[in-house]
């Protein structure tokens, strides 16, 4: 029996997993912001600005009522930016049915109160809905992921019963969907690869070579894990999809929108002209504030965040940055 699920957020990964789940033969109400979007997906049914060339289902329903994707739903995933979420989900919380499953597909943390997305969604929706939200993160381009090409990915819930029900609702043929209790390391997983994705494109970018870069992921997972047990997460969630996958895809892959940046940087373009010049979204270049801030708060060392803050908000060369990061003071691997 086909199950009714809200997708709220019409970016290239909200659609994405409306079209697997429509595909699959769930009843699926993708929520659009913008009459141009709408008019786009809901008469030419494609969505030409981020996913061109995928059509979409004739099941799968666009709306511009947020009502419509989120009332007398089984579940309801978020896939707005981080910036948009608290202004959305609040305006939308009084129609939000509390016995509904929310599954977080958004990697970010909020400005400026350093939330991550399950603090803040506990404080939009109320502590009494924390155990029915799940949190969505792993290596996934979002128009392989449309292909139907295969793709694994990580829900997380402190609830397993509700882990595994939007494991159950969300797998395909094509999508496997593992389950984990670790909701803080599953989320600080995917907001900073972000910015060492934009570091790893930097250094492409200046050509400093492949050994250069395989230094930043690996050095950049010890950064991500160092913050995330600082938070309280698992350190053996960033050896797996959430944390080293995803890493690892975003920092080598040619898709990655935040290598991409990383790329432009080198080449002498400013973020202003980067992000003016494009309407998807980079999740690195606000992650990268934030996470220099939280790591400030938390007395976490994580030097290359740190770089890749002095890069895009203070003006400094990214030649320079590479070589303070080589210039360091002298220090064991471990730690």
């Amino acid at each position: 029996m086909a199950r009714e699920i809200g997708i709220v957020g019409a970016g290239g990964w909200g659609t994405a997993l409306a079209k697997v789940l429509a595909d699959k033969g769930e009843r699926v109400t993708l929520w659009c912001h913008g009459m141009a979007n709408f008019r786009e997906l809901a008469e030419k049914r494609q969505n030409l600005t981020y996913l061109p060339g995928i059509l979409l289902p004739d099941n799968l329903v666009v709306t511009q009522t947020l009502n419509d994707a989120l009332a007398d739903k089984a579940l309801v995933i978020c896939a707005v930016p981080s910036h948009a979420v608290r202004a959305v989900f609040t305006a939308a919380a009084h129609q939000f049915d509390r016995q509904t499953l929310l599954l977080c597909g958004t990697k970010g943390l909020e400005e400026p109160t350093l939330q991550t997305m399950a603090e803040l969604f506990g404080e939009i929706l109320g502590a009494a809905t924390k155990e029915r939200h799940g949190f969505l993160s792993g290596p996934t381009f979002a128009i392989e992921v449309a292909q139907g090409l295969p793709a694994a990915v990580t829900v997380a819930s402190t609830s397993e019963n509700v882990a595994l029900s939007i494991q159950e609702l969300l797998s395909t043929a094509s999508l496997r969907v593992y389950t984990s209790l670790d909701v803080v390391g599953v989320q600080i997983g995917g907001v900073v690869k972000n910015v060492i994705a934009i570091a790893a494109g930097i250094s492409d970018g200046l050509g400093l070579g492949q050994n250069a870069r395989a230094a930043l992921i690996t050095r950049g997972l010890a950064e991500i894990t160092r913050l995330a047990v600082r938070m309280g997460a698992d350190p053996t969630t960033l050896a797996g999809l959430p944390g080293l996958g995803d890493l690892v895809l975003t920092c080598a892959g040619d898709l990655s929108r935040n290598r991409a940046v990383g790329l432009q940087i080198a080449a002498g373009k400013s973020l202003q002209e980067i992000t003016s010049s494009t309407r998807t979204v980079a999740e690195g270049i606000r992650n990268t504030r934030a996470l220099h801030a939280l790591a400030q708060r938390l007395a976490v060392e994580m030097p290359i965040v740190e770089q890749m803050y002095q890069v895009l908000y203070g003006a400094k060369r990214p030649a320079d940055a590479a070589r303070d990061l080589m210039q360091r003071s002298l220090k064991p691997e471990a730690g």
